[in-house]
């Protein structure tokens, strides 16, 4: 757990309080509508879409949003009051579920047989009754879309994976055509772990060891399979505290790093030959540190450069090396994730942001 984490987990609480009362959807509502992003992907800014009544419909942090075939956005986050809120494309609320994810952390839609699946992760870190944060070993769990669980996936060393002290905070899953599934570790041994369609293990490989330290994952926040090249499908994994996505197959070889410097980046959402993601942090120019309230979004290209970065600087190459990315403006406070829409608006999930709703970026 970074240091930025420990920090939130200590003052939350307060924080969250002081804010909600003075306002209880967390920020001062966005009135003016900024335009925001850079070259063919410029968004308006839309903090209205999506506000509930937060007396009615808790959220805590509002982690990860998906789009299932119903056109429906299915959203998780760590209030068990209501982990999952679905809304439709309008922002109204359709339905809300779930009281046993305290972690609630991941959401991945897992179509199956023309139906849609879910994958939700709960990363281990709550907040109790005590008023306090705890932490445990987290899971994995497959569910329909409505809540009820097909199967579940435990600490690893239950099968022998990992050892007993190791720890298993799991943040993301990603599926591929086949149906195997692959287990994000990244808040903790930063391992992939693939499994087969019906849970049964396969590999792991990422974690912190191997003899090319290009093969390690720090913070392995997020994964997803890459299949903008039919013929040659990839595994995307963060290494959030590298600032980097890292390249692998899809039997865990390593392939490339890209290298994100001052964004660090969630999980990489692929939508035609882009990829999107959430930005929870960047960097202060003065002391060059991250610090908190500093994220955006950013969106590469089918060559893997970024072109576009929503709340943040525009990006800039020298030498074919991007350069340094900042947050510009306080549009975001830690972009967690992001989901579109099939006319290309974002959706963007935040962590730690005094438990607002979903921010909506319009397309122009």
């Amino acid at each position: 757990m970074t240091q930025t984490r420990r920090t939130f987990l200590k003052n939350s609480t307060a924080l969250a309080a002081s804010t909600m009362a003075v306002n209880p959807v967390g920020y001062a509502r966005n009135t003016d509508h900024e335009i925001i992003g850079h070259g063919d992907y410029r968004y308006r800014v839309n903090k209205e879409w999506g506000v509930l009544d937060p007396t009615k419909t808790h959220v805590f942090n509002c982690h990860e949003m998906v789009k299932d075939s119903k056109g429906r956005l299915i959203m998780i986050n760590d209030e068990v009051k209501n982990n999952i809120l679905v809304y439709d494309k309008s922002g109204k609320l359709l339905d809300s579920w779930g009281t046993r994810y305290p972690g609630g952390h991941g959401l991945t839609l897992a179509p199956e047989g023309g139906e849609d699946a879910l994958f939700i992760t709960d990363c281990g870190y709550f907040f109790g009754r005590d008023n306090k944060w705890h932490a445990q070993s987290g899971g994995v769990f497959k569910t329909t879309v409505d809540g009820s669980l097909i199967f579940s996936i435990g600490h690893p060393s239950t099968i022998g994976v990992y050892k007993p002290e190791q720890k298993f905070m799991p943040t993301e899953v990603a599926v591929a055509p086949n149906g195997d599934f692959y287990v994000a570790d990244g808040y903790g041994s930063d391992y992939i772990i693939q499994y087969n369609h019906q849970g049964q293990y396969i590999r792991h490989f990422g974690g912190h060891d191997n003899k090319n330290p290009a093969h390690n994952l720090n913070n392995a926040h997020g994964v997803a399979v890459d299949l903008r090249q039919p013929n040659n499908p990839k595994l995307i994994c963060t290494s959030r505290e590298d600032n980097a996505f890292k390249f692998f197959t899809l039997d865990g070889n390593y392939l490339d790093t890209v290298q994100l410097p001052g964004a660090y980046v969630c999980r990489p959402v692929i939508n035609g030959e882009n990829i999107f993601a959430g930005v929870c942090w960047s960097k202060s120019r003065e002391t060059g540190k991250r610090f908190d309230n500093s994220g955006f979004v950013t969106i590469l290209d089918k060559n893997n450069r970024v072109i576009s970065n929503p709340g943040g600087t525009q990006p800039e190459y020298k030498n074919g090396q991007l350069q340094q990315l900042f947050q510009d403006g306080n549009t975001f406070y830690h972009g967690h994730d992001v989901c579109l829409d099939e006319d290309h608006n974002l959706y963007v999930c935040q962590w730690n942001a005094n438990r607002t709703y979903p921010v909506k970026l319009e397309r122009v």
